[in-house]
């Protein structure tokens, strides 16, 4: 592929960015900056990525700054992992009712390193019936614990089978998140699958190199076409900053931290 200058890979990768907020600490005061954030002198993030407690609050604040329709993400089963299906679906079909727009689950990728990867295709896609047609199910698979290259991409095709709409790599609650390498490995079973669902690196990516890595990652294996906000997000919360300063511009409010 032709290589983006600096200046047009970081446009594009603030329409690609899920805005990040997923810390213990958050507050309505912290989702309010966030909601600033994301509307940026430079065009908007793709969506924000926030607890389910702050549905709500989130979109009446969006409204409130006339972006009501700014796409809104929160986590379910989250950061754990869990391999309790009827509890996950729980969480899911709350956030739905509270008028999410997308679903980060975590994939129970204990119950597939243990040799259970039913569980996981169940999971997937019981929470996909419950987001319907209108939300997005974005499965968190945590590449970096799963390890194996057989594992990621198992879990990878498995998820994909069972009705994910995007498949994402972390949670960046743990010691090993978005790698390159788990992002071939992802994007590979996406070509093999048709391309037809999205990918999500997460956790770790702060600066344009690391969006130029992941963005020319998924162009290399599905074409820069593919390579758009129903396809391709970045999961950050201080990537942002390093962006609109690419681009010469200020940050409209103080990044939260984490993430």
């Amino acid at each position: 592929m032709t290589q983006l200058t600096d200046t047009e890979l970081a446009r594009m990768a603030i329409g690609l960015l899920d805005l990040t907020s997923l810390n213990e600490e958050d507050d309505e005061a912290a989702i309010a900056a966030l909601c600033r954030r994301a509307l940026t002198p430079a065009g908007r993030v793709a969506a924000l990525c926030i607890y389910p407690r702050f549905i709500g609050f989130a979109r009446r604040t969006l409204e409130a700054l006339g972006a009501g329709d700014l796409r809104i993400a929160t986590v379910t089963n989250f950061p754990q992992g869990a391999d309790d299906i009827a509890a996950a679906v729980r969480e899911t079909a709350a956030a739905v009712l509270d008028g999410v727009d997308e679903v980060d689950l975590v994939y129970p990728y204990r119950a597939l390193l243990a040799g259970d990867a039913e569980r996981g295709r169940e999971m997937v896609a019981a929470c996909k019936a419950a987001c319907g047609e209108r939300v997005l199910l974005k499965v968190i698979l945590e590449t970096g614990e799963l390890g194996d290259p057989a594992l990621i991409r198992q879990a990878s095709r498995d998820a994909i089978a069972a009705g994910a709409d995007f498949i994402k790599t972390s949670t960046g609650k743990v010691a090993v998140n978005a790698t390159p390498e788990a992002a071939a490995l992802m994007l590979g079973a996406i070509r093999e699958t048709g391309g037809r669902v999205g990918f999500k690196p997460a956790g770790g990516i702060r600066t344009l190199a690391d969006a130029r890595c992941y963005i020319e990652l998924a162009a290399g294996e599905l074409g820069l076409d593919w390579v758009d906000a129903r396809h391709l997000r970045l999961g950050a919360s201080s990537l942002l900053g390093d962006l609109l300063r690419v681009l010469g511009q200020a940050e409209p409010a103080a990044a939260p931290e984490g993430y």
